[in-house]
């Protein structure tokens, strides 16, 4: 630490910034395109479930969406809400008679006891203690009364009737052995029961949505594998979670079907459609070795498909995955011009070397995808998450084939779009892809400064907008190139500004000093303004300093080379605007060179001399820099009392008796040299001076004569 005060101006701005913070624990790394290039092309993502089956079914006209979906509560939670609806418009004596009948075994005696509420309460309590009791023939009898009363009349358990009725009704077709009768009538049941929420009649538990699953369910028992399909489709079109879990329920049992059945069922475009999202979004699995029941269903599948139509794109992808690349082209020959059709026509144009066809392609594919779709996050198998939006992955990919072809702008405003998605990658770019002047000139037409985030925000760890990670970025790497007027405007809050401006301050007074030991105090500030704020004025957003995760974490990185998608221009580039020197944390070695500097400016005798190599010691640069510098100060510097605390403990450099030295300096020397003839020349000296005045007295004794 330093023992004597800094000049006030930098104790003053230390004080006035706030301290980072650092992460407690490893984040989730996000894929980046551009580390594997090949293999980015290359694969086509796992789907997502959930955007697929929303691509089944059709929602029902009329009937709302749910806000929670009652079947997805624990039973306890859905008694609890059935009880506070049942309980909803009733007097405070009506209230307490329903929780008193609720409480019944017997429905003969609710309908005796009850016979003050109206009858459409009445009559559904006694159903629903029948159906609780397991008299489900007696339950249907009372539900039917309900649905029986006049319109007017039943304005409270019209849907609450039908749908109990369907249950009612079901469950006595089990009890008959799937009766055909039974769960015909038990679907009528449940259609009603949309029907009436549709029509207005009060729903508080949304049983028009959960009928949708509960007759699927019937559908499912009598054999009807596409009805079960579409309606529990259109139950997750709806908002019910119920929907979605029954689908995946269903490939379950699909899948543990004999070959024969199977077969037969995926002729049928409901069974088909669902089976393909299920495999292109590997629903059972992830990584690893995939399940044979899988490959068995993948098979049979595309057996069944050969010469259909429907649902062609997702075939192609189906195939795609899983290497037939043959069979994906016969389907994308019936595909259409979907985002999905044209991203896969991209991707076989490269697999057959033709480059034009696959950016074409993918250009046609980004145009195709709605911006807003997304297919949720997804693992790669090296374990980073992507989120994947296909708009902004077809246009990462197509940024491959531009930067390799030189195109270096449209690739770097492909990747930007993504905006967080692949920030890595597009960073990459415009730190060490394209040139300053093209980054400046994008940032100021295309990137304006976002609105700086509050002090809550950064408390909150509000993540920065991304535009404001571009012009940080931009802001350092001009900082770096020494364009420091230019720099300030780019770094998006007060301190960051202040911070910069203080290292382009001194490093400008360094240039313009005339004086040495002023250039020196002007390198040592920099030097230290460098090692303290390196990392938020000067780091790489990307590789070395990773200041993208703050500098707490690294990527592996492998040395960019030529290759065939690689071009020798990109790998030009890169190499030229790589780290001096291309360190972990350069700013540290940055801030180093300047202190030497900062030494070579000062007199070796002097305690700023000393102070300076301290200082830039304890910089953590490297083991290297650090003995350099003591061995220097050792073989060079004057003996300092505090140097057995060399690199730690360092005082402040005394720059204004440096400058003194610059004089004792030169007189010590002379004074050293002459020390060994001190007597002769003292000698000498008399013997001079005796000469001169014999000399003048000789002269003013010839005026006198004359």
């Amino acid at each position: 630490m330093f023992t004597r005060n800094w000049p006030r101006h930098l104790l003053c701005l230390s004080l006035s910034l706030p301290l980072g913070s650092a992460l407690a624990c490893g984040p989730d790394f996000p894929m980046r395109l551009l580390d594997n290039r090949g293999q980015s092309l290359a694969e086509l993502p796992e789907g997502n479930f959930q955007f697929e089956i929303n691509r089944l079914g059709q929602a029902i006209t009329g009937l709302k969406h749910v806000a929670q979906s009652p079947n997805s509560m624990e039973a306890a939670d859905y008694i609890e809400q059935r009880d506070t609806a049942e309980q909803a418009g009733l007097t405070a004596e009506q209230q307490a008679l329903v929780k008193q009948l609720r409480s019944l075994t017997d429905a003969h005696q609710v309908e005796e006891q009850g016979t003050s509420l109206p009858a459409e309460l009445r009559l559904y309590l006694a159903g629903a203690v029948a159906f609780s009791a397991g008299n489900h023939g007696l339950a249907a009898d009372y539900f039917r009364k309900v649905l029986a009363l006049p319109a007017d009349q039943r304005a409270l358990r019209s849907t609450w009737a039908a749908y109990s009725l369907g249950r009612a009704l079901f469950a006595m077709s089990t009890e008959a052995q799937a009766s055909p009768d039974l769960l015909a009538q038990a679907r009528t049941a449940f259609e009603q029961t949309r029907q009436l929420s549709i029509d207005g009649f009060s729903d508080p538990l949304e049983l028009g949505v959960a009928s949708l699953g509960e007759e699927a369910r019937v559908a499912r028992t009598a054999g009807d594998w596409d009805s079960a399909i579409e309606l529990y489709a259109a139950q997750n079109l709806h908002g019910s979670a119920v929907g979605y879990t029954s689908l995946k329920l269903l490939m379950a049992d699909l899948l543990a079907m004999p070959d024969d059945q199977l077969s037969a069922l995926l002729k049928d475009k409901p069974v088909q459609q669902l089976a393909t999202a299920s495999l292109i979004s590997r629903l059972g699995w992830s990584f690893g070795e995939q399940p044979a029941n899988e490959l068995k269903l993948i098979k049979l599948l595309q057996s069944s498909t050969r010469g259909s139509l429907d649902n062609a794109d997702r075939l192609a992808a189906m195939n795609y995955q899983q290497g037939d690349y043959a069979s994906a082209k016969a389907f994308l020959e019936h595909a259409g011009d979907g985002g999905l059709a044209w991203w896969l026509r991209a991707k076989l144009a490269l697999r057959e070397g033709d480059k034009n066809a696959a950016a074409a392609a993918y250009a046609k594919a980004a145009q195709a995808f709605p911006q807003n779709e997304s297919w949720g996050d997804r693992r790669t198998p090296d374990f980073d998450y992507e989120t994947l939006q296909p708009k902004c992955r077809v246009e990462g990919e197509s940024a491959i084939l531009a930067l390799q072809r030189g195109d270096y702008l449209q690739a770097f405003d492909q990747l930007y779009r993504s905006q967080g998605i692949y920030w890595l990658d597009a960073a990459t770019v415009a730190e060490r892809v394209l040139t300053v002047d093209e980054l400046k000139h994008y940032v100021d037409t295309q990137v304006p400064a976002p609105p700086p985030l509050s002090q809550e925000d950064r408390d909150n760890y509000v993540p920065l907008p991304v535009a404001a990670k571009l012009r940080n970025l931009l802001g350092r790497r001009l900082l770096r190139e020494e364009r420091y007027d230019e720099a300030l405007a780019y770094f998006d809050n007060a301190d960051l500004q202040k911070k910069a401006r203080l290292y382009a301050q001194q490093r400008q007074l360094a240039d313009a000093a005339w004086w040495p030991t002023k250039r020196a105090a002007a390198l040592f500030n920099a030097a230290w303004t460098a090692r303290e704020w390196g990392m938020d004025i000067l780091g790489y957003e990307m590789a070395p300093d990773y200041a993208t995760f703050g500098g707490n974490y690294s990527l592996e990185n492998t040395d960019l080379k030529v290759g065939p998608l690689v071009a020798e221009g990109e790998v030009q580039r890169q190499q030229a605007s790589a780290a001096k020197p291309d360190e972990r944390y350069h700013y540290r070695f940055v801030a180093t060179a300047l202190a030497n500097r900062a030494a070579d400016n000062l007199p070796h005798t002097s305690q700023a001399f000393a102070a300076v190599l301290c200082a830039a010691a304890g910089w953590n640069s490297s083991l290297e820099e650090q003995s350099a510098l003591y061995q220097r100060y050792v073989k060079e510097g004057p003996y300092v009392d505090w140097a057995v605390n060399f690199g730690h403990q360092c005082p402040y450099p005394d720059f204004e008796n440096a400058s003194k030295r610059y004089v004792t300096q030169a007189t010590d020397a002379t004074r050293s040299v002459l020390r060994p003839y001190k007597r002769p020349l003292q000698y000498g000296a008399v013997i001079a001076v005796t000469a001169v005045a014999l000399l003048l007295i000789n002269r003013r004794r010839r005026r006198r004569v004359q």
